[in-house]
């Protein structure tokens, strides 16, 4: 079934939720339908269009802490691509990786983990990237904003009903 957008109050894109979650929401009372698809939700008692860009009624803000640590913050962070050939994969295709081996004494932390692709995470092995004669395309940092906000969507996907509310802070892949 059809993806929903979901806009704070200040019509900030948020994120994508599936139609059920934006029913509940609708009937729950936080969120107004602003664009609809040509398609019918029927219920026992009422028939309704299918929401297509819902806005919440109440301002959700961002946290202003630290981003958590997380392998799709990090995936996000790196924007899907390979830290060591460059490439774009799915979250599927991807590991993360430890740039100084933890065998090594390596940590866990934001300035030391980067997105890669399974056969470059194979190639570099337990090796600093120096070892493997791998160089990596960006240093690795915290980031300041969050990462799992970003919404990547390829353009041809995008519902026309969307295309009005995606901007600046929405990549839009061709």
């Amino acid at each position: 079934m059809e993806q929903v957008l979901l806009l704070n109050i200040s019509y900030e894109p948020l994120k994508i939720v599936n139609w059920k979650k934006a029913i509940t929401l609708l009937c729950l009372g936080k969120v107004e339908v602003i664009e609809e698809y040509n398609r019918d939700i029927h219920a026992i008692s009422f028939t309704l269009k299918l929401p297509a860009v819902i806005r919440l009624l109440h301002m959700v803000r961002r946290p202003n802490g630290p981003v958590k640590f997380s392998r799709q913050n990090i995936y996000a962070r790196d924007r899907y691509k390979c830290q060591y050939c460059g490439d774009r994969f799915s979250t599927e295709e991807l590991t993360y990786d430890h740039i100084h081996p933890k065998s090594r004494g390596g940590r866990t932390a934001w300035e030391n983990i980067v997105t890669c692709c399974i056969d470059c995470n194979r190639r570099k092995g337990g090796r600093t990237p120096g070892e493997a004669c791998m160089k990596l395309i960006r240093k690795p940092t915290c980031p300041k904003w969050i990462p799992a906000i970003r919404i990547t969507i390829g353009y041809k996907e995008v519902p026309e009903s969307w295309r009005d509310y995606l901007y600046w802070n929405i990549e839009l892949v061709e």
